[in-house]
């Protein structure tokens, strides 16, 4: 049983022992004043049910004192334990953080040079073209020309290709946690 529901019955219970109580304590100042000898008035059951009631509420209310007790040094362990869990994850969360930036710079490292490389190629294919366009014009296209075009166009895939799978890499990276959580999951 939870601390909750112990305190919850412990208030459950004073409440019914005060409305016995509250009762008892009715049934005496409704009744007619009798003259009775003191002996007669202990052995009197309502005395004695008031008796028996305070004691049970005496000892419910020393059980709600104890469960209260109880409840706060739970409270306290929580929060120390709380506390101190958060200072477990705060460096494991540092250095997943770390690891992710590393992972990133990385990343933008490779996207850097294939960015580069697209730039070079695509700048020695707009020279042959225009190389191409001139002897075009002066109907002088020799073959060597087209060679050096076709080897701009086909570097310039290259750099294209890299640039793709560059991408890949990093998607499947991503994916890869997703999918081996997955797995775990099952």
């Amino acid at each position: 049983m939870s601390d909750q529901s112990n305190i919850a019955e412990l208030e459950r219970r004073i409440t019914t022992a005060l409305a016995r109580i509250g009762a008892g304590l009715d049934r005496l100042d409704s009744a007619e004043p009798q003259v009775v000898e003191p002996a007669t008035a202990v052995a009197a059951p309502e005395g004695d049910d008031i008796a028996t009631l305070q004691a049970e509420f005496d000892g419910l209310t020393s059980d709600l004192a104890a469960e209260k007790a109880r409840n706060a040094q739970m409270a306290e362990r929580l929060r120390i334990a709380s506390r101190d869990a958060g200072r477990e994850r705060e460096p494991q969360s540092q250095s997943q953080l770390e690891a992710k930036v590393e992972k990133m710079t990385q990343q933008l490292d490779v996207q850097g040079l294939e960015l580069q490389r697209m730039r070079k190629s695509t700048i020695q294919l707009r020279e042959n073209l225009r190389v191409l366009h001139e002897a075009a014009r002066e109907s002088m296209v020799e073959p060597q020309m087209i060679n050096k075009a076709m080897m701009a166009e086909l570097e310039s895939l290259r750099a294209t290709r890299h640039t793709e799978t560059a991408e890949m890499d990093e998607i499947l990276a991503e994916l890869k946690p997703l999918i081996e959580e997955a797995h775990a999951h099952g």
